[in-house]
């Protein structure tokens, strides 16, 4: 048994207990106002169904949407199926339409007809291309790079390397000399001394 027949024979078993106590007694045996036994009783014909809640909907709105208005969303909207709530609004005033943002939000989505948002494009990545012959003119990226790194800048400069293994050695290298290099805001002291100074007595300078 579902919730409504639970519902309309509970209502059923009130309606006849107020037949044969009253209405007041069967107000006061199941907690129930004696204007909802009343009602009941004007609305009841013998049968459930005609105990069950009914819609509480008006029958007419003075401010509702008119056809006229209806139709003429519908049709903007199929010239316009991508375009955003407001827009879309600015669109229907100049036409004519005198609803709020609101009033035309619950009226499209009332009529399913919400924005409907488009796919977004597919990437498809631009393949570099390949050389062809040595000295052949290829696509090459450029970054800048900021004063911060001025010392990669004079390394890449000053060096040539015949392999990767060979760059390896001369960063390492190049890494090794300027590390060690002792500066004169870190009272002549080098990096590799301050690490070392640090880590054997905790002395920071």
């Amino acid at each position: 048994m579902n919730t409504i027949t639970q519902i309309t024979r509970r209502r059923q078993a009130i309606i006849e207990y107020s037949m044969k106590k009253g209405v007041t007694a069967a107000a006061r045996r199941y907690n129930v106002g004696r204007a909802t036994i009343y009602r009941w009783l004007k609305r009841y014909d013998g049968t459930l169904d005609s105990l069950k809640d009914r819609s509480h909907r008006p029958h007419s709105h003075p401010n509702q949407h008119t056809e006229e208005e209806i139709e003429l969303i519908k049709r903007m909207r199929k010239k316009n199926k991508h375009t955003g709530l407001v827009v879309f609004w600015v669109k229907l005033r100049q036409k004519g339409y005198t609803r709020s943002i609101p009033s035309l939000w619950r009226m499209l989505r009332k009529l399913e007809l919400q924005p409907v948002k488009p796919p977004n494009p597919k990437y498809i990545p631009k393949p570099y291309e390949k050389m062809q012959y040595p000295g052949q003119r290829v696509q090459i990226d450029v970054k800048y790079v900021p004063e911060a790194c001025k010392d990669n800048e004079y390394f890449y400069a000053t060096h040539t390397f015949y392999s990767f293994d060979d760059f390896k050695k001369q960063l390492a290298v190049h890494s090794r000399k300027y590390n060690n290099f002792p500066m004169r805001p870190l009272n002549w002291k080098s990096p590799s001394d301050y690490i070392k100074a640090f880590l054997k007595s905790g002395q920071v300078f």
